[in-house]
């Protein structure tokens, strides 16, 4: 990457980033987000590991999953044979979080990026190039084909007294599949596609940082000019994206979806989010009776990290969203940089959430033997499911950029030359 004007996606900074080495990357000199990084052979190595992503995608999806035998009865699953029994069930709203987040956005993912790979490869650049890339990346935190694996997981523990489970053709490809995708997001240098793409006939470069503006798809910066009419929005002239200088409403939608969250806190964990028949016994779990049957089993790893990732993230998240939104809206400047990594978390650490939502999809899926055995997903798998997801659409919406838009100038400049 050559030596390139760079409006930091966090904290706004505008600044120059030099070439880097094979490797190398740049952090923002203010808040420490990392810029860019330099991935060598990227195209190469990303449109290899497509493909073969994408042949182990068909075949995780074609071929029996998990067995589940007992008393002499077997049931087969596939990959979608847990989404069908959910509809079935009536909790559709479950069925189409699990179908998005383990099937249809990894597969979507592998799908655009190999068709916005060849045209690269080929040095050919459609006009819908752009818009297709944009779509890879925002499907990118969409997809939990890991967070599902540690579900099976999870699912093979409590299953495994009642029955015996077998691992099919397809759980192999599924397993190698995660690690072939995450290798691929590694090895993608989204400024190695960007460089290739015209940037139009209005990509001036501002004078001063007041007048910057930066594309929050492909990152270009450009003069942030009056627009010539009345209502006319500006589009990057790279991307075609709505250029705007802050994410609309961001506090307002922020706050929306946070107290949406924590108001299916409470029943998503007091409520039962299966119901388990097994030989006419009946047993409602919810999602700290789950721990608690890992535990008394001699499985604390396992009890532990399904605690940290259902119960203290989801909280953790909620906690730490409405500290930053309260910041802001006192104009705090205690620690800008510290309050941006609080923001990295939220981030990072949410999707995780999701794996007691894949337990019940599994367990669904696996144990289908009428009354000799069966799940049933309950109302706090719903509740559960919406935390998830309003969790992850608040940490989209809030814009890590208000924390040091609140400060004075003389507080900003402080803040940049001490690093803190």
């Amino acid at each position: 990457m050559h030596d390139a004007l760079t409006q930091c996606p966090e904290c706004g900074l505008l600044q120059r980033t030099p070439a880097l080495p094979p490797g190398g990357s740049s952090v923002c000199a203010r808040c420490g987000c990392v810029l860019h990084r330099d991935r060598p052979d990227s195209l190469n190595r990303t449109l290899a590991l497509t493909i073969a992503g994408l042949a182990l995608f068909a075949i995780a999806n074609g071929f029996p999953f998990l067995s589940f035998s007992m008393q002499g009865q077997v049931t087969q699953t596939t990959l979608f044979t847990g989404v069908l029994e959910l509809y079935g069930q009536g909790q559709w709203q479950i069925a189409a979080v699990v179908a998005f987040t383990s099937i249809l956005a990894p597969g979507l993912q592998l799908t655009l990026l190999l068709a916005v790979l060849i045209p690269l490869y080929a040095r050919r650049l459609p006009s819908w190039l752009p818009s297709l890339f944009r779509y890879v990346r925002n499907l990118t935190p969409w997809g939990m084909m890991d967070v599902f694996m540690l579900g099976i997981l999870v699912s093979v523990v409590k299953l495994s007294e009642m029955a015996t489970i077998l691992a099919g053709p397809s759980l192999f490809a599924f397993a190698v599949l995660i690690f072939v995708l995450a290798g691929a997001q590694a090895a993608l240098d989204p400024d190695l596609v960007w460089s290739r793409v015209p940037r139009g006939n209005r990509a001036g470069a501002p004078l001063r940082a007041a007048d910057a503006i930066g594309c929050e798809v492909c990152e270009l910066v450009v003069a942030r000019r009056p627009a010539p009419g009345a209502g006319l929005k500006l589009h990057c002239p790279r991307c075609a994206a709505l250029l705007r200088y802050r994410k609309p409403e961001s506090l307002e939608r922020t706050w929306a979806l946070v107290l949406a969250a924590v108001i299916c806190y409470l029943p998503a964990n007091l409520l039962p989010i299966m119901t388990v028949t097994s030989l006419g016994r009946v047993r409602s779990d919810t999602i700290l009776s789950g721990v608690g049957y890992l535990l008394t089993h001699g499985m604390w790893p396992l009890a532990a990290i399904v605690f940290v990732a259902s119960v203290f993230v989801p909280l953790l998240k909620l906690l730490i969203l409405v500290y930053l939104l309260i910041s802001v809206k006192v104009r705090s400047s205690w620690r800008p940089r510290e309050r941006t990594r609080l923001y990295r978390i939220t981030e990072t650490i949410g999707r995780w959430s999701m794996v007691d939502v894949f337990v019940v999809s599994i367990l669904a899926a696996l144990v289908r033997l009428g009354n000799l055995a069966s799940v049933e997903a309950q109302t706090g798998a719903i509740f559960f499911c919406a935390v998830v997801v309003l969790t992850m659409l608040a940490a989209m919406s809030f814009d890590p950029r208000l924390i040091w838009d609140r400060l004075g100038p003389d507080l900003e400049e402080r803040a940049l030359q001490h690093g803190a």
